[in-house]
């Protein structure tokens, strides 16, 4: 079309936009028309049909069917096994941690104060008093003398 003319008169008169288009006009040169592969994939599928006879067809039907059966049941086998060595290992778990917390209750009681003390006292062990502290007095020298008379220095 040619735009130049609807700039001069009034796009009103213009008519043939509303005029029915020819087979020409319609007609486009980029569409590619793709080959008919239906009629293709139709023949393909009655020769199949046909070399294949009808009891072949169902006993290989049958065949996957009982194909497909089994696995279910072998794996349905092999999630049961799982599931109990599962359930084994919570089961022992658990005993473990009873085990744990009676150790821990056991511990708890052995080393309670109560029990400090009362094995202190039937060791003779008694609480301390100030006639037991024993204080050394050092007169601007530092060094000390032990039991056995040896001297001991700072340095």
């Amino acid at each position: 079309m040619n735009n130049i003319k609807y700039y001069n008169d009034s796009l009103a008169y213009d008519f043939e936009m509303f005029m029915p288009k020819t087979a020409e006009t319609e007609k486009r040169d980029n569409i590619v028309v793709m080959p008919k592969t239906a009629e293709r994939s139709k023949k393909r599928t009655r020769a199949a049909a046909k070399s294949l006879s009808a009891p072949v067809t169902l006993i290989m039907a049958a065949v996957f069917i009982l194909a497909g059966l089994c696995g279910n049941i072998a794996l349905r086998l092999k999630i049961n096994e799982v599931n109990s060595e599962i359930n084994d290992v919570k089961a022992a778990i658990t005993e473990l941690d009873s085990e744990k917390t009676g150790l821990e209750v056991e511990m708890q009681r052995r080393i309670s104060y109560a029990n400090l003390e009362l094995e202190a006292t039937q060791l003779g062990m008694r609480k301390m008093e100030k006639s037991n502290v024993t204080y050394i007095r050092v007169n601007d020298k530092d060094k000390a003398v032990k039991a056995d008379g040896s001297v001991v220095t700072a340095e």
